[in-house]
């Protein structure tokens, strides 16, 4: 079993680069002049340090620039976004977790990393991403990925599902339009889950609050 000195150590993922339907892991460097350039990011967390991560892009969705859409990385930053995860894994000394949304497997490359998890389901709703990123992990018996919607299969576990931990990352960015379906898989998983949390749910919540106080809707 490898050593590690953080949390973040444990997310870094080592899956090949390649390429399913236009869905592609790739390598990416950050250097030092970046780093300069990312001084203020790095002072609230959104930055990283310069070395060699790992990256999934969508080539065939773009975004509004016509770019290929990133979907997420293991950066410093995206890894942030994690911790809470990982250390309820850690300080519950969880056995069986769940993860909604798979991308490049960062929380899952956690798990796997503390010999007292002895079993993981994964919720993947896209196919590309189970073929792409799915095969890496599966090299583990302990990994059940399962093909299906979030929202979904929650009507599809057993009566008696339980897991120690879950953790539900199914959203492509921060919006308060997110909180309703947090809401709708916490009222699942509050009662399957000893803890369940969902990315960047402080972030949204907070985004809610300011545009109330701005009377958007």
């Amino acid at each position: 079993m490898a050593k590690y000195a953080t949390y973040q150590d444990r997310m870094t993922v080592d899956i090949p680069e390649g390429e399913v339907d236009g869905l592609r892991v790739e390598r990416f460097e950050v250097t030092g002049l970046e780093l300069w350039y990312l001084k203020q990011e790095l002072r609230y967390g959104r930055g990283t340090k310069p070395g060699t991560y790992t990256k999934l892009v969508d080539t065939v969705n773009l975004d509004h620039k016509g770019n290929p859409t990133l979907w997420m990385s293991d950066t410093d930053a995206e890894k942030h976004d994690h911790l809470q995860a990982v250390a309820q894994i850690r300080l519950a000394k969880a056995e069986r977790v769940l993860i909604n949304g798979l991308g490049i497997g960062m929380v899952l490359a956690a798990a796997l990393s503390f010999k007292h998890v002895r079993h993981v389901d994964v919720v993947e709703y896209d196919e590309r991403v189970i073929k792409l990123v799915g095969p890496h992990y599966l090299k583990d018996h302990r990994v059940r990925i399962h093909h299906a919607d979030a929202y979904e299969q929650v009507h599809v576990w057993p009566a008696r599902a339980q897991w120690d931990v879950a953790w539900s990352d199914v959203w492509p960015d921060i919006s308060d339009h997110n909180i309703p379906g947090m809401d709708q898989l916490h009222k699942y998983y509050k009662r399957h889950a000893t803890w369940h949390g969902c990315w960047a749910r402080r972030e949204c919540l907070k985004l809610r609050r300011e545009l109330d106080v701005l009377g958007i809707k």
